[in-house]
């Protein structure tokens, strides 16, 4: 896997950020995390005028061995399925961008599908679904570095159209199990706190996909190192997630970051380059049980908190207009220098 360039942002110019938003019309401090927000972009793009342009959802999808192993109440034949709903635009997603001015790209990354020409799905297929990792590497070490390597394509696509806000967006049934992996592997949380209901699994169902990946666990005979865990446990479309991520920030972009699958893609991220993580807004904290842990092993305050658990990239886009209120207030309002108003604090 190759190494991105990624700094971290310049703090030299933090002190004239801050202090053009101390000086807005309004007692210090009193828009709360918009300030915060303001002055963490204004630091990614290096200016006292930050902007958001172009945003995209990158949606990966991907099927998993794993789910032959009766982890996931949802049938393969969904992520397919779903992928044609998201481009005809009648998803959750597909308002959720509508509404936002997000422009959608739907990446088969390895769903066990041939889409039709014209389907409106983009192509980057490794392979026809991982292996069940409970026997076996899910991908090899070429699949893996050629999903990083894909991921960081599309962001580089986007960011060529002029786009400098990214979220990512997941769509494959099975895909929470690879995240609990990697949640417990690269955080050390302990699994049991890791597993959840997924797409709706019963008690029972929750017990049996744990033992399960304890058994996944157990089985594992190879190193320690993160790709090695990334690879052997994870998921296509995590894979490119993690790229796109480790590409956004290279490219110095706002990446805004989704629920469970996507806060472990951003774990995974932080674990091979963790400068990754100075670009990074959390969108939201869902409903699955792991996310509020995994959070907090990032050290990372959700914009929102809505019981949200379907994925593709919507608490991403639910949390976006908060952020262009951050651009707006820090872009938009007056300064106390400008305008007759007596500063009060």
């Amino acid at each position: 896997m190759r190494k991105f360039r990624i700094k971290s942002p310049d703090t030299a110019i933090l002190p004239a950020i801050q202090e053009k938003i101390d000086n807005l019309t309004k007692p210090k401090g009193s828009l709360g995390r918009l300030e915060e927000l303001a002055l963490q972009l204004g630091l990614i793009q290096q200016t006292l005028s930050p902007e958001l342009r172009r945003p995209h959802n990158i949606l990966f999808a991907a099927d998993h061995g794993i789910l032959s192993e009766g982890v996931s109440p949802t049938p393969k034949d969904v992520t397919w399925q779903q992928c044609l709903h998201f481009v005809k635009g009648g998803a959750g997603i597909s308002f959720l961008c509508e509404q936002n001015g997000f422009t959608l790209r739907v990446v088969d990354a390895g769903v066990d599908f041939d889409f039709p020409a014209g389907s409106g799905v983009i192509d980057r297929k490794v392979r026809r679904s991982t292996r069940s990792f409970l026997h076996e590497a899910a991908m090899t070490r070429e699949e893996f570095d050629t999903c990083i390597e894909r991921g960081a394509e599309e962001v580089r696509t986007v960011f060529d159209a002029g786009c400098n806000v990214v979220s990512f967006g997941e769509m494959g049934a099975g895909n929470t199990s690879s995240s609990s992996l990697w949640m417990h592997l690269l955080a050390g949380i302990p699994l049991r706190d890791c597993v959840g209901a997924g797409s709706g699994l019963d008690n029972e169902g929750i017990r049996r996909k744990y033992d399960t990946l304890q058994r996944a666990l157990d089985n594992y005979r190879g190193d320690t190192s993160t790709e090695e865990l990334l690879r052997h446990f994870g998921g296509l479309e995590m894979a490119m997630a993690v790229g796109g991520m480790l590409q956004a920030a290279e490219l110095g972009m706002t990446i805004l970051v989704d629920g469970f699958i996507m806060t472990s893609c951003m774990l995974a991220a932080a674990r091979l380059q963790p400068e990754v993580t100075a670009y990074a807004v959390y969108g939201h904290q869902g409903d699955e049980a792991g996310h509020r842990l995994l959070l907090e092993a990032l050290g990372a305050r959700p914009l929102l908190q809505l019981g949200l658990r379907l994925g593709e990239g919507s608490g991403a886009v639910c949390a976006y207009p908060i952020l262009q209120s951050a651009v707006n207030m820090i872009n938009r309002m007056d300064s106390f220098r400008k305008v007759s108003v007596t500063k009060y604090f």
